[in-house]
């Protein structure tokens, strides 16, 4: 068993994982949000019960009842919703590690970018993660954590300040991938750090007749809100390094700020539809998604090469293929991180290069995608004539 293969299966398994754990936690988040959305006060309700909800699934009915702080007793097997959090966050960055880490000169690392040391990238990559946590928890705590606008403009803030921080020191994949890993601790440490503390506080109040601190629920809730609406910008950010019109773009600030308000939006019409509020009170949150993405769409367009008259011979662009492409998408390559060629792709003549045109335009032309970490050296210019060569064929 030779290590690309051992490190492929190993990159299977934890993404495979990370996919389970993530739907479990996602989903639950879903649900809790809408639950608490849906809550009504009724008639009839139970001494600090805030509002009830029935619901309807699986051939039966439930009967759902929150209490504003907690009931007077707990039963012996109360239900906790951790796990499918914390194992997003280990598998997550368990496949950080296989992917990027032990590939750190092809994934995380452009010398256009910052000329680092395999090392040295991994270290800072650690370091954002947990720094990008702390800075955030004491935003929360700090009194602009009481003004639920003002939150989340400087939330907003600094996770546009980690995109251009990041594209400033990663290659275009790195830097997306760490603004998902950000954003995902931030999730995962609401959960591991503040949201289950809180409630073990209050089950432990409850368990020694004292009436616990209601502060505690509305900080846990805070959180809980917080995560929700991070759930499909998060998401995207994860599957982006598929996607070099995202990857490459010079300005990944500006495609995080675009992603974050189409989630956010979308998630807020959701949310409030979930809340049964007037349709007049949130429909602006849907055409405001519809104008950040046709904005995303825009300034992710591919340059027109059409116009720039260059004459490529067919030996120029082999010879560029030959150098730039095929160590990784050769019948055997030569780069040691792959077996075999990458998607089964092999560029090494002129029909190879007419067959991929499309994928080769849009992964070593409109983008830098290719190659990986720009270890060859690839420049703007020999990528513009590539271009023009792929155009006219």
């Amino acid at each position: 068993m030779t290590a690309a293969f051992a490190m492929d299966w190993l990159n299977l398994l934890f993404r495979w994982a990370h996919l389970i754990v993530g739907v479990g936690w996602i989903g639950t988040s879903f649900y809790f949000i809408a639950l608490d959305l849906s809550l009504r006060k009724r008639a009839q309700m139970k001494p600090g019960v805030l509002g009830t909800a029935w619901e309807v699934h699986g051939g039966g009915f439930y009967h759902v009842e929150k209490y504003m702080v907690a009931p007077k007793e707990l039963p012996s097997d109360l239900i906790w919703y951790r796990w499918e959090a914390y194992l997003t966050w280990v598998t997550g960055f368990a496949l950080l590690v296989v992917q990027y880490y032990f590939n750190a000169s092809a994934y995380l690392i452009d010398p256009a970018v910052m000329r680092l040391h395999p090392s040295e990238a991994i270290v800072f990559s650690v370091f954002s993660l947990f720094a990008g946590w702390f800075i955030y928890d004491m935003l929360c705590r700090s009194p602009l954590g009481r003004h639920t606008p003002a939150l989340a403009a400087a939330l907003f803030v600094l996770v546009i300040g980690a995109a251009w921080g990041f594209s400033q020191i990663f290659s275009g994949r790195g830097a997306l991938i760490h603004v998902g890993a950000l954003v995902g601790t931030i999730m995962a440490f609401n959960v591991f750090r503040v949201i289950i503390p809180n409630q073990k506080k209050i089950t432990a109040a409850l368990m020694a007749g004292d009436a616990p601190d209601p502060q505690l629920g509305q900080i846990g809730k805070q959180r809980s809100v917080h995560n929700n609406y991070l759930t499909l910008p998060v998401l995207l950010l994860m599957v982006s390094n598929h996607y070099p019109m995202l990857t490459g773009h010079p300005q990944l600030w500006l495609i995080v700020a675009l992603i974050l308000v189409i989630g956010g939006m979308v998630r807020h019409f959701i949310n409030r539809h979930d809340a049964q509020d007037s349709i007049a009170d949130y429909w602006w949150s849907l055409p405001a998604a519809g104008v950040a993405l046709i904005a995303a769409l825009i300034y992710t367009a591919p340059r027109d090469l059409s116009a720039g008259g260059l004459a490529v011979a067919d030996a120029e662009a082999v010879a560029m293929v030959q150098t730039h492409c095929a160590a990784c998408h050769a019948p055997t390559p030569s780069d040691p991180a792959f077996e075999e060629p990458p998607k089964g792709i092999i560029l090494q003549t002129t029909a190879d290069l007419t067959r991929y045109k499309e994928l080769v335009l849009a992964q070593a032309v409109h983008s830098n995608a290719m190659p990986l970490g720009n270890m060859t050296g690839m420049t703007a210019q020999e990528r513009e004539r590539l271009g023009a060569w792929l155009l006219s064929h």
